[in-house]
């Protein structure tokens, strides 16, 4: 059977949950069956970009692409030259805006469009939602679009996605990682009664950190002795920060951006919470659970194909903080539960979420589109 070469195409805003998708889709992929390599745009909010160091390490080819502004359509042509002169039967996009592109470019050189939606944004910005909406359309006009989450299908649907088009692929995420940090020692673990609750992700509008802030502050004149730790950057950073200085209990929140330390920080953590809006099937709380720290969270669709509650760990329907709250306390405080439920979450998660069973299906999903 012949290689199959498939191009993985994002544009990428920093080193978040699609291009860790990306690397463990790429690493669990056959060598043997599939070549697969990288297109990432480079623009000017992104001149260092992880993923390139990460995938380098990889077998597959990198292809940088400049971007003279946001949205350069220019970069279909160059786009459209990697395909010809590495032979590119697939491309495979990651976001609105290399779902158009990438879409422009298969279509006008005649290739195999696969498009994976990981989620979709709520902002505010009138230009950002015009290609967000054009994003979606694209949906219509790929070769097969497989979202992350079976809630995302539902939405895919409704952008007029024809059945005979439409695969899900139960998200994966390379664990090795989370599992090389686990039988280390932590150094940043929080000793004697302190708790450290944390949070991993993109400061973004949909993630509704200011709910974590106030169930924080909430609690924070209770317990002395918690800590809220907040990794990850994003348009909202600045607002949350100054929001922050409003709270009674700031000094006892902490704002750490990305760090290359992040797994050792996650593992110091007592309680992961997420209070977003909208999700696909965040990576960030795969290796929470993974890495056995009990969740509390929004119950919203993507984290509930993770998180049962009162089984997997506990989740308050959206926006009710208070009742939010008292699962921060009945986590943070009830040590027994908290392992029953953090150990089964693990479990969980290990059995049906693996990078490795991903990358097959996608394989057998390429070689059936190829024919």
């Amino acid at each position: 059977m012949k290689k199959l070469n498939v191009l993985q195409f994002i544009c990428s805003s920093g080193f978040y949950g699609a291009e860790r998708w990306v690397l463990a889709l790429a690493k669990h992929l056959d060598p043997q069956v599939i070549n697969c390599h990288l297109a990432v745009t480079i623009e000017s909010s992104n001149d260092e970009l992880k993923i390139i160091n990460e995938f380098d390490k990889l077998d597959g080819n990198i292809f940088q692409l400049p971007m003279s502004h946001r949205f350069d359509l220019k970069v279909v042509d160059k786009l459209i030259e990697v395909i010809k002169s590495n032979r590119i039967d697939i491309i495979h996009t990651h976001g609105y805006k290399s779902d158009i592109l990438g879409l422009l470019a298969a279509k006008k050189v005649g290739i195999k469009i696969v498009i994976t939606p990981h989620g979709f944004s709520n902002g505010i910005d009138y230009k950002l939602r015009l290609f967000i909406w054009l994003g979606c359309q694209s949906f219509r006009f790929a070769d097969i679009v497989a979202p992350l989450s079976k809630a995302l299908c539902d939405d895919v649907r409704g952008f007029g996605v024809k059945e005979d088009r439409l695969i899900y692929v139960q998200n994966g995420v390379d664990l090795s990682e989370v599992e090389e940090q686990k039988i280390k020692v932590s150094a940043l673990k929080s000793i004697g009664n302190n708790k450290r609750i944390g949070f991993v992700g993109q400061m973004i509008s949909r993630k509704n950190i200011k709910d974590i802030l106030d169930i924080f502050e909430s609690l924070a004149g209770k317990y002395p002795n918690i800590t809220l730790s907040l990794l990850g950057d994003g348009e909202s950073r600045a607002e949350l920060e100054e929001y922050t200085k409003s709270l009674s209990h700031k000094d006892r929140i902490e704002f750490l951006g990305f760090r290359d330390d992040r797994l050792e920080l996650l593992q110091s953590f007592d309680l992961f919470v997420m209070t977003s809006s909208l999700e696909g099937i965040p990576r960030c709380l795969m290796e929470a659970t993974a890495m056995g720290i009990p969740v509390a969270a929004y119950d919203i669709a993507g984290i509930d194909q993770l998180i049962e509650h009162e089984k997997t760990g506990l989740l308050a329907p959206y926006g009710e903080k208070e009742l939010l709250s008292s699962y921060w306390e009945t986590l943070l405080f009830h040590q027994e539960k908290a392992e029953q439920l953090s150990n089964a979450a693990c479990d969980y998660v290990n059995a049906n979420y693996s990078g490795k069973r991903m990358a097959s299906e996608y394989t057998t999903l390429f070689n059936d589109l190829m024919g």
